[in-house]
């Protein structure tokens, strides 16, 4: 999958598997981080990025969950320097002037990607909340909207709306996060 609404400055192609002749530049990410010591035992998502200055570099990002059901792509962000790349539901922010600075976004796993062009603002739905990555990095991120499954259903007066499964009730229940602040209202937790 591919969402390249907002302009950018580099062009990107998903590989099905490792070229043949490797670029000068690669980079794996994660970076080694504690507890994901196996993330490429899992698979990776392969991407050659030809950033607008620089040389093209592959981007090596380690899957979340092999499960066909997390979401897997390369996005465009706000900022025309960086591309969101999800890999199995984990999701990557590059900075494609400087790859060697990228984001793991906290939310494991990230299990379906918005875009809101109008809003600049690219958000990271998961299971239990939201985050919202805007033209200078994170925007915001919501509190606990549910106890498990978050389903949006649309944007209405500055505010994303949606349904948030209620454990106590087992039943969805409906909520509204302002897109300037990811504050909420409603929700089913």
């Amino acid at each position: 999958m591919s969402e390249l609404e907002f302009p950018h400055e580099w062009r990107a192609e998903v590989l099905a598997k490792q070229p043949l002749i490797a670029p000068a530049r690669q980079f794996t990410y994660p970076r080694q981080v504690a507890g994901e010591e196996d993330a490429l035992a899992r698979g990776a998502l392969l991407v050659m990025v030809h950033p607008a200055r620089g040389g093209a570099f592959l981007a090596t990002c380690a899957l979340g969950f092999s499960n066909a059901a997390m979401p897997s792509g390369i996005w465009a962000c706000p900022n025309p320097r960086e591309m969101c790349a999800v890999a199995g539901g984990y999701c990557y922010v590059v900075d494609t002037g400087a790859p060697e600075r990228a984001t793991h976004v906290a939310l494991k796993p990230v299990a379906e990607v918005v875009v809101l062009a109008e809003q600049g603002l690219l958000v990271f739905v998961g299971f239990h909340a939201m985050v919202a990555w805007g033209v200078d990095g994170m925007a915001w991120q919501t509190g606990r909207l549910s106890w498990e499954g978050i389903r949006v259903s649309g944007v209405e007066e500055g505010a994303l709306l949606g349904f948030g499964w209620d454990m106590r009730t087992d039943r969805e229940v409906g909520f509204s996060v302002d897109l300037k602040t990811g504050a909420h209202t409603g929700g089913g937790f």
